[in-house]
């Protein structure tokens, strides 16, 4: 078992509540966090600058492809940022519940 902490952006509060509580209701995610964020990006030729939600959600290797494909299926986005950090050390017992929380 691999921990990662899987990203993704949002431009409303609501969605990204909604992302969360849904990754972990269908535990696809142990946790979920979010937080205000103030993005700058280049978008179909011109520099663009929003306010947006950033959502990490602590899962396993294991659940990555069925946890982007909830979150492309759910995401406003066209493109939405959806990638994955791996964890290289974790406290044992909280891996385990990571773990057990995704099962």
């Amino acid at each position: 078992m691999r921990l990662i902490a899987v990203i993704t952006t949002t431009d409303t509060l609501e969605e990204a509540q909604r992302l969360a509580r849904t990754m972990v209701e269908q535990r696809l995610a142990a946790c979920a966090q979010i937080s205000a964020i103030e993005s700058y990006y280049r978008w179909k030729g011109q520099v663009e600058h929003a306010p947006e939600y950033r959502i990490l959600f602590k899962t396993t290797a294991e659940q990555y492809s069925a946890l982007e494909q909830a979150i492309r299926q759910m995401h406003s986005y066209e493109l939405p940022a959806i990638f994955a950090l791996t964890v290289s050390e974790a406290l044992p017992e909280y891996a385990a519940w990571v773990s057990e929380s995704t099962a």
